[in-house]
């Protein structure tokens, strides 16, 4: 039985658009993409969506701005995804906070992707202000600075009331060059987001969940949180605009 998609984005839908294909290309047979949700009615990936084939009626905009409340915003993207029977939500690239009606109402069938290191409820390269090369100068900042190895990470979660705070889901490491800034390194990061998203879809449709995993030993020890403190207030100052 094939299970129903919705993917919510809000630029240009790079990640989406890679699922799109994948489901394209045969390999995501149990996925049916029944859902795009756009917070911007100027968002790229409409576009891209439409090229690949997804019907005009089932591409949404759902502007936070045109409601008086998150309650309100929240019950616009459940009934659209109720219309269409939707099983599964995948935020790629979504910037409004997934309202807690949401949250409720597809409690372990919603994750989000993100181009940094988190971990869970303990310090990690996630929160207010952390997204896009905001991210990417963080670690940067970090590994050079740290005094040990440092590796960066495409990482899927949870998605809870909590700005990046949902129990990790899924994994992918990605070595620091010495050379790297944020360009360089989201260029490396970004084709493994996309492959960790298309493999979290996958596995919920084989398997009809997502399991959390959890770090042996915390990602960030201790004695490192100024310094963590310092590089994700390093990110924002320069990249104030992910």
């Amino acid at each position: 039985m094939r299970m129903n998609l919705a993917i919510c984005i809000s630029g240009g839908g790079t990640t989406m658009h890679n699922v799109l294909i994948a489901h394209k290309n045969k390999r995501l047979p149990l996925i049916n993409p029944a859902l795009i949700i756009s917070s911007r009615p100027d968002a790229g990936g409409i576009e891209k969506a439409l090229k690949e084939g997804i019907s005009g009626k089932d591409i949404v905009v759902i502007d936070r701005k045109r409601f008086k409340s998150s309650d309100d915003f929240g019950e616009a993207i459940i009934q659209e995804c109720r219309l269409r029977k939707v099983d599964l939500i995948a935020q790629c690239g979504f910037i409004p906070l997934m309202p807690s009606i949401v949250i409720q109402e597809y409690r372990s069938m919603i994750f989000n992707q993100h181009p940094g290191p988190l971990d869970q409820d303990r310090l990690g390269f996630g929160g207010k202000g952390m997204y896009g090369k905001s991210v990417h100068h963080a670690v940067i900042y970090f590994a050079k600075r740290v005094g040990r190895h440092f590796l960066t990470e495409a990482t899927a979660h949870r998605v809870t009331d909590t700005v990046d705070g949902g129990a990790l889901l899924g994994i992918r490491k990605v070595d620091i060059m010495e050379d790297d800034d944020a360009f360089s390194l989201a260029a490396r990061v970004l084709p493994q987001e996309h492959k960790l998203v298309i493999e979290m879809i996958d596995k919920f449709s084989r398997e009809g969940k997502l399991c959390d995993i959890r770090r042996n030993t915390p990602l960030i020890r201790e004695n490192e949180k100024d310094l963590l403190i310092e590089a994700k207030k390093a990110g924002i100052e320069v990249f104030p605009n992910g």
